[in-house]
């Protein structure tokens, strides 16, 4: 009889596990001491896998051989330590996609297509914290539930103009801006539910695909 799958994974467990390799700890301000971004390499790893609720500072600590209470000389609380990483993730992915090289792109076409390239790359090549940052958001305070969302919004923004932009020239086809925007944006973030570095696609190539389809949503077909 195969072994029920238990409900909840002990820090051993998480040790070494590949689905859990990703350039998570580049994410984090260079100002932290070392310690303190070591304890966000951590929590986003149980995070993901426990869940924010279900994780303990115990969980985020032990994992580098520290006390429970090592967590609080750099984050007072477990929900900054959340807070943390979705402020970081997100304010991240908005630079990605507000690049200077990306914006100064003129054609409307290319001009999408680079933002879906970069936004799935992205979430690819953070694609444990970008977890984190989509599904753990009833974790935080209202405060600070209501601040990620404004970083949201000023994202979402940036696909929406662009989207809007290639309309109203008449290069793109007329759709619903902000349905369709809403499901390019998802092309890149649903990858975060099953990418591995060890997969068969590296982030460049996602995002090659995934602009690729983009443009296929909108494009004109004669009349």
């Amino acid at each position: 009889m195969a072994k029920p799958r238990q409900a909840r994974f002990t820090t051993a467990d998480l040790e070494g596990l590949p689905e859990l390799d990703d350039e998570s700890p580049a994410l984090w301000p260079e100002g932290l001491p070392d310690v303190g971004r070591n304890l966000l390499t951590s929590a986003v790893r149980c995070f993901a896998s426990n869940g924010f609720h279900a994780t303990t500072t115990r969980d985020i600590s032990g994992a580098l051989g520290l006390s429970p209470a090592a967590l609080y000389v750099y984050f007072p609380s477990k929900e900054l330590v959340l807070f943390e990483i979705i402020r970081a993730g997100h304010q991240r992915a908005l630079e990605v996609v507000t690049a200077p090289d990306i914006e100064a792109i003129e054609d409307v076409s290319e001009h999408l297509r680079a933002l879906i390239a970069a936004y799935t790359e992205f979430h690819a090549r953070h694609h444990v914290a970008a977890r984190v940052c989509q599904y753990e958001l009833a974790g935080l305070t209202g405060e600070h539930y209501e601040e990620i969302l404004e970083i949201r919004h000023r994202t979402n923004a940036v696909f929406r103009d662009a989207l809007a932009r290639g309309v109203d020239d008449g290069t793109f086809a007329p759709v619903d801006v902000p349905r369709v925007s809403r499901a390019m944006l998802s092309l890149g973030i649903d990858l975060v539910r099953w990418y591995r570095r060890d997969g068969s696609d590296s982030p460049e190539q996602l995002g090659e695909l995934n602009g690729d389809l983009a443009l296929r949503m909108v494009v004109r077909h004669p009349e």
